[in-house]
């Protein structure tokens, strides 16, 4: 009787195994893996730290850059400007930009990560247009904050310089002119956010796809940084026309309200018509936009891991 007992156990427990629904793992290969449901902010904040880290480390580069677009140098006269300038005033203007980035930043990864979720849940869609959507409205969310990227505008613009020297006299002087003021150039704003948002969530993931298998955290943080970098400095210069129409309109102070197509066509005939003249300096947004898009990613993906 025991000896049947035995037997019979082992049958019952043999088929209760073969019924017990198999155990989903995750793939090593996954590298969207970041849509959770579980209401954190870490999105949020990781995007922050990201656009954070990114400001601090390459705003004396952006100043060089500035340097030789507001005097025509060459970039070491520039540099020797900074120094003779003194290490104090190297950070000096890094408030408009650091306010802007980390808030941008912040919406941009966010949003995306808390709209995809709610899309897949809710529309019946497939899941890269449910990704698309919300990469869309989440650059959209990110045009709230036009007015310090306006005011940023302003204050690089040499023709401004006598009216205002910080941020609040910038805003400050645009006040008598109303709230639509603060929002010229919204319109290329909302184009290029939507545009370099779909492009750099759906890209990012297929080109580490494409580069060398990482096995260590330096070689994640490492891949991470060139994927960004590269798409980053892709999307620059993909838009960078759009951006040319940007901030040909926000370096206006008053005034009729220019379309979108109409200054560009005027750009376009003050540049003799040569699309390569709508690139100029495309070529230092492009250097600029590795090192800042690849110190985003790379922060941004390390940050997710270790918080």
């Amino acid at each position: 009787k025991s000896f049947m007992k035995k037997i019979l156990s082992n049958v019952m427990d043999s088929e209760a195994h073969e019924k017990r629904p198999p155990v989903l793992t995750s793939s090593k290969q996954d590298i969207s893996p970041h849509i959770t449901n579980d209401g954190e902010m870490k999105h949020y904040l990781c995007g922050c730290c990201a656009a954070f880290n990114n400001v601090a480390i390459t705003y004396p580069i952006q100043k060089v850059l500035f340097r030789q677009q507001l005097y025509g140098i060459q970039t070491r006269d520039a540099i020797l400007q900074l120094r003779r300038d003194g290490f104090r005033n190297l950070y000096r203007g890094i408030l408009p930009p650091l306010m802007q980035k980390t808030t941008t930043l912040s919406l941009m990864f966010g949003l995306y990560e808390d709209l995809s979720c709610l899309l897949h849940k809710h529309v019946s869609a497939p899941e890269f247009a449910t990704r698309g959507v919300a990469a869309v409205l989440a650059g959209t969310t990110e045009a709230i904050f036009t007015p310090l990227e306006r005011v940023q505008t302003l204050l690089q613009d040499h023709k401004h310089h006598d009216k205002f020297s910080n941020t609040y006299q910038a805003f400050k002087a645009l006040k008598c002119y109303g709230i639509g003021e603060y929002y010229r150039g919204l319109v290329p704003i909302l184009f290029r956010n939507g545009l370099s948002n779909v492009l750099f969530f759906g890209l990012r993931g297929p080109i580490k796809e494409h580069l060398p298998t990482a096995t260590t955290p330096s070689a994640h943080f490492v891949n991470d940084f060139i994927s960004g970098g590269l798409l980053g400095a892709m999307l620059g210069f993909l838009i960078f026309p759009i951006n040319v129409v940007k901030t040909r309109i926000q370096s206006q102070i008053g005034g009729e309200f220019q379309s979108f197509p109409k200054v560009f066509q005027k750009i376009w005939l003050e540049r003799d018509r040569k699309l390569i003249n709508l690139f100029r300096g495309a070529h230092l947004n492009y250097h600029r936009s590795i090192i800042s898009w690849g110190i985003i990613n790379a922060t941004y993906e390390f940050l997710l891991k270790v918080i």
